[in-house]
């Protein structure tokens, strides 16, 4: 089975990814309002991934989701360093697998939940 591992972009990274061959396969969801490249990984590399962070999880579209920040931000300069959406650019990720856990674990400290009161 083919997974999917969505990178939305922001005005930066479509700048990054411009006249790269990358750029026409960026898709528009949500009417237009984002843009996204799709990565499609084969079951070795989704079970790396799922093995790798006990967050992520697969939806029913066959999406990797729920990956930390820290990987996807990984992902996306990967996309850009061998300008390619093949399933080498997650392994490329991957084989740093240790750096982007250690970030991965900082990412609470930078993000608390937020407070809740209740009255």
């Amino acid at each position: 089975m083919e997974y999917i591992l969505e990178v939305f972009l922001d005005d930066y990274r479509l700048a990054k990814l411009k006249g790269t061959p990358v750029e026409a396969n960026i898709e528009s969801v949500f009417g237009g309002e984002l843009k996204v490249l799709r990565v499609k990984v084969g079951e070795e590399v989704k079970n790396e991934i799922l093995k790798a962070f006990e967050t992520a999880r697969i939806d029913s579209r066959a999406c990797i989701t729920d990956t930390p920040v820290a990987f996807k931000r990984a992902l996306f300069e990967e996309i850009v360093n061998q300008k390619s959406l093949g399933e080498e650019v997650v392994k490329a990720v991957l084989a740093n697998i240790g750096k982007i856990k250690e970030l991965a674990a900082k990412e609470a400290e930078y993000l608390p939940a937020p407070e809740i009161e209740i009255e």
